[in-house]
């Protein structure tokens, strides 16, 4: 990758796990009614057909990871689970009561903090409480997120039990001067016990992942990471850029100094040499910094033109609705977004007055519903077309003349009709969508609110 690309592309960006990206949101015409309305009419048009999609989220911690811009909570008082967990459950009725039939979940997430900081027991009668409300789709797929280091055979086998198939380990890097300095301490043999433990008992996927850019971190401690994880060979990957974003998360990523972290000539290489390793055992890019097996679901879903991304990042399959429970969760019911408040008293306060706890949102109109599938098109398939009127939007003749100079660049190739990101082009992804995006056009930032984009 040529290091003159990178400078000349390395600027400011969203990750584009939704359209509008959140600072974007029109919160001013916003209203819990106006999504529940969108809800519904998202389940009524698809809950039959593909099912619905479920992400909780499990805020605690037992400590604080420097790395982290996840909403998190603190804490080793291990009473704080059950209050969670039936607060949880409120919310998930609250859901139900605006639907006329069972939800059919075709997808069920356990993200966080630290899914695996609650006992088995909570996990399971936590997942078993949902599915006594709802029925499975065909194919249905539940992961969680592990730390491996209190991933214990109990929390996998409970989970298994209530239908779990796919666990995803945060491995990051094995380098102890790296863990020290994002205070995550995990020897590789951890790991090594995780994702045997989950093999043996009849775990289909297991994932790890892996972040570059971290600070302290060089190409010596990425390929060593990268050879480990080779050596346990997990069906997939997540492999991504480190996003240094302090003035959004406070002091959870000031552990360390900005001249703590690669530059991004550095951060580049260190994913084109990770990338390379990979594929010399089989592993697949999938969209943007994710890598698959050939027999894992999320590289079939690409190859047969199913690949989604939300806020659960890159998924194997669509569902018009996703579900957002617990504390900062994000819905997408495909016309709207909300997401709940961040703070866990608040979240309860609200569940008391039996109302659904969302604090902000945005109901999406015709033009950012078309931008939207084009930005979902390049991110899954590095391809778009507006062949088709409903596909076109006022403001793509300008997108197209800002996209000029990436085509002489060798980035991208623009037809009569379409765009395709070329292999060349795959690592600026973010740089093409931000060309759709016109809300970002019509109102550029005054200060820094995205990540990086290389």
């Amino acid at each position: 990758m040529s290091k003159s690309l990178v400078n000349k592309y390395n600027i400011a960006g969203p990750r584009y796990t939704s359209y509008p990206t959140v600072p974007y949101w029109d919160s001013s015409t916003f209203s819990l009614e106006k999504w529940k309305t969108s809800l519904q009419r998202s389940f009524k048009e698809s809950n039959k057909k593909e099912g619905v999609s479920l992400y909780i989220h499990l805020p605690f911690c037992e400590s604080l990871c420097t790395f982290c811009g996840c909403n998190k909570r603190i804490t080793k008082q291990h009473s704080v689970e059950l209050p969670y967990i039936n607060a949880v459950l409120k919310e998930w009725r609250l859901y139900l009561e605006l639907f006329n039939e069972k939800p059919l979940i075709k997808e069920l997430h356990l993200g966080g903090g630290t899914p695996t900081f609650f006992s088995p027991e909570n996990l399971k009668y936590l997942i078993s409480e949902i599915l006594e409300s709802s029925a499975l789709a065909l194919n249905y797929e539940f992961s969680f997120e592990g730390h491996p280091n209190n991933t214990t055979r109990e929390h996998l086998q409970a989970l298994y039990d209530v239908g779990f198939r796919r666990v995803s380990y945060g491995v990051q890097d094995y380098n102890e001067t790296v863990q020290k300095a994002i205070h995550r301490i995990q020897p590789f043999e951890n790991v090594k016990n995780a994702t045997e433990m989950a093999r043996d008992i009849g775990y289909t996927s297991v994932g790890h992942d892996i972040i570059f850019g971290l600070p302290f971190q060089t190409l010596a401690h990425v390929k060593e990471t990268i050879l480990k994880t080779k050596y346990l060979f997990p069906d997939r990957l997540a492999f991504y850029s480190y996003a240094h974003v302090p003035w959004i998360k406070g002091n959870g990523q000031r552990g360390f100094k900005d001249t703590d972290l690669p530059s991004a000539p550095l951060k580049r290489a260190q994913y084109e040499m990770g990338k390379l390793l990979l594929a010399e055992v089989g592993y697949e890019e999938i969209g943007m910094d994710h890598f698959a097996l050939k027999t894992d679901t999320l590289y079939q879903s690409m190859e047969n033109g199913k690949l989604h991304r939300n806020f659960m990042g890159y998924t194997a399959s669509k569902t018009k609705a996703m579900i957002g429970l617990g504390v900062s969760s994000i819905s997408d019911s495909w016309y709207g977004f909300s997401q709940n408040v961040k703070d866990v008293k608040s979240y309860y306060e609200l569940l008391k007055e039996n109302t659904i706890p969302v604090y902000r949102g945005h109901i999406l109109n015709k033009e950012d519903l078309t931008v939207r599938q084009h930005i979902l098109n390049l991110m899954c398939r590095f391809k778009t077309a507006w062949d088709k009127e409903d596909l076109y939007f006022e403001e793509l003749p300008d997108a197209l003349i800002q996209l000029k100079e990436m085509e002489s660049d060798g980035l991208i190739k623009i037809g009569t009709n379409s765009i395709t990101i070329t292999e060349k082009g795959k690592p600026f992804v973010r740089n093409v969508c931000m060309a759709f995006d016109v809300l970002l056009k019509r109102k550029q930032p005054n200060n820094q609110l995205f990540s990086m984009t290389v």
